[in-house]
């Protein structure tokens, strides 16, 4: 204990120091200082650690006391790290937002509390804004817009989101990068790295450097609205055979770096469910739509939108049409899935749906889960181990077994941030967007519905079809893929049918009757 104390005091003696001879030596805006977010972050880190290493001084491992001590420390000291990510700002409630969504893999006390953080994202002034579009548009908003709209219509960790009418009558979203974001993201994400090293030198257990080397990748290309006009692009074109999806047309005309013109959508957010009810829009239509979509990006395609908190879908009735449609936003961050990953995480899925114990080890050590399988089934699904035997398709989910996973969260954490370091990057996105749609399903109620996975294990058959017909090398065996992926594509079409007619109202009647007939013999 005395070592431990005696590396924080050092850590924190350094860290100060340095920070009062800059500020010193030089006057500047305190908020801008780089030594001031980093005195900021050190000091957080210092109190955090501190916490976690005297609180369990005197208390027995394992004991009702000691779990009641961790859970209040842990609380502490996700309320410690969402200040300090409010205070920052930009990269920091960027990194804390996608901690909030990853449920089941951090203890309760951390994601419920950074959840908020998608609500407390910062604004810039009005003259901010106006001198961004003036510096990267060169006009003055009047000679761009009939009206703006000074109030954001939303405001996110990197950018903020304005009305505006065209002189041609059209309404449009702008959205707007916050001036200082780019200059900071970078001295930010090197402040994260060294605070986290320093964490891992405390605790050798605490292994979440992967935050570090994913925000390293991804911050550049959310920081460029040019690359998110063309992944919207490329998404509606991809996924233009959905039509309940709506993906907002761009103005290139108008669209920068740093901003980005697009068509207006209005709508309401997807775990909005008084929204839905006062506008008739079906749950589970909604639920299953969103599923077929995602799992057609994942699957098929391998480019994933990988950022679909409530405020990035919307739902609406379309004033032309009056159908119900799925409006996606923030096209910033894609994954574009590596091949082998591609059908191998869709081969893993067959066999979790399947309760194929043998394939969902092979496909885990695939993906580099190695003797840690298990715990990667049950992460990847959010299912507790008996389920994953099992099969995920038949085995409903229970409040218990929310409770045991997250239970088991919190015991496994070495574990989990050994297995995260493990697996591709890549697979670290995906694991992120399965929390973020499984909480708009908990929040639907739609849950490991069978719709859900019989969308799934469609576009599964599908990928895994197409891979191997590009490799056949004779028109015979395309056809026998074709025909083999044909049959399974049918066999999934009747299984379809057969629930829809079982849990309809024919069905029910069918049911009783079959039931009198038997008891009458």
């Amino acid at each position: 204990m005395a070592g431990h104390l005696l590396k924080v005091s050092s850590l924190a003696s350094a860290v100060f120091a340095s920070s009062g001879f800059y500020l010193y030596n030089r006057q500047l805006n305190l908020n801008d200082l780089s030594v001031i977010r980093f005195g900021r972050a050190a000091a957080t880190t210092v109190v955090i650690s501190l916490d976690y290493l005297t609180a369990f001084k005197h208390v027995a491992y394992d004991t009702e006391e000691y779990w009641a001590i961790k859970s209040k420390v842990h609380l502490r000291s996700a309320e410690r790290l969402r200040d300090l990510c409010c205070a920052n700002r930009g990269t920091f409630i960027k990194v804390g937002q996608h901690l909030g969504a990853l449920d089941y893999l951090l203890p309760e006390e951390y994601t419920s509390t950074l959840k908020v953080l998608h609500s407390q994202a910062p604004q810039s002034s009005m003259e901010e804004i106006q001198q961004v579009i003036r510096e990267d548009l060169g006009k003055e908003l009047s000679e761009l817009f009939v009206s703006f709209e000074e109030k954001p219509q939303g405001a996110a960790s990197l950018a903020q989101v304005h009305k505006a009418v065209l002189h041609d009558g059209r309404t449009v979203a702008i959205k707007v990068q916050h001036p200082k974001v780019q200059r900071q993201s970078s001295r930010d994400i090197v402040m994260m790295e060294v605070m986290l090293k320093a964490i891992h030198w405390l605790f050798p257990n605490f292994a979440f450097m992967w935050l570090v080397e994913e925000a390293k990748k991804n911050m550049p290309l959310e920081l460029d609205f040019l690359n998110e006009g063309h992944n919207a692009e490329k998404v509606a074109n991809m996924l233009a055979h959905f039509p309940f999806l709506k993906v907002p047309m761009i103005h290139w005309d108008l669209s920068t770096k740093r901003i980005l013109t697009m068509e207006f959508v209005d709508g309401g957010q997807i775990n909005d469910r008084d929204y839905m009810k006062k506008h008739s829009i079906n749950v589970n239509e909604i639920s299953e739509n969103l599923g077929k979509m995602y799992s057609e990006m994942i699957f098929v395609h391998g480019f994933v939108h990988c950022d679909p908190h409530p405020g990035n879908v919307l739902v609406r009735k379309c004033a032309q049409s009056k159908k119900t449609e799925i409006a996606l936003l923030d096209h910033g961050l894609y994954q574009v899935l590596q091949p082998d990953l591609r059908l191998d995480y869709c081969r893993l899925w067959q066999a979790l749906i399947k309760g194929d114990m043998s394939g969902v080890e092979r496909y885990s050590l695939r993906l580099g889960a190695g003797d840690l399988y298990p715990l990667f089934a049950c992460v990847v699904t959010s299912r507790s181990w008996t389920a994953v035997n099992a099969g995920i398709s038949s085995v409903p989910v229970t409040r218990s077994e929310d409770v045991e996973i997250r239970n088991n969260a919190a015991q496994y954490l070495p574990q989990i941030s050994e297995l995260l370091n493990r697996v591709p990057r890549q697979m670290l996105l995906l694991l992120k967007t399965n929390d973020l749609l499984r909480g708009i399903e908990t929040t639907l109620q739609t849950r490991a519905s069978s719709s859900s996975f019989i969308n799934m294990s469609r576009c599964c058959i599908r990928a895994v079809a197409r891979h191997k017909r590009s490799k056949a090398q004779s028109r015979r065996r395309y056809l026998k893929i074709t025909l083999a992926e044909s049959l399974n594509l049918w066999r999934l079409t009747m299984y379809e049918l057969f629930l829809w007619v079982s849990s309809s109202t024919f069905g029910h009647w069918l049911t009783a009757l079959l039931a009198f007939l038997h008891t009458g013999r």
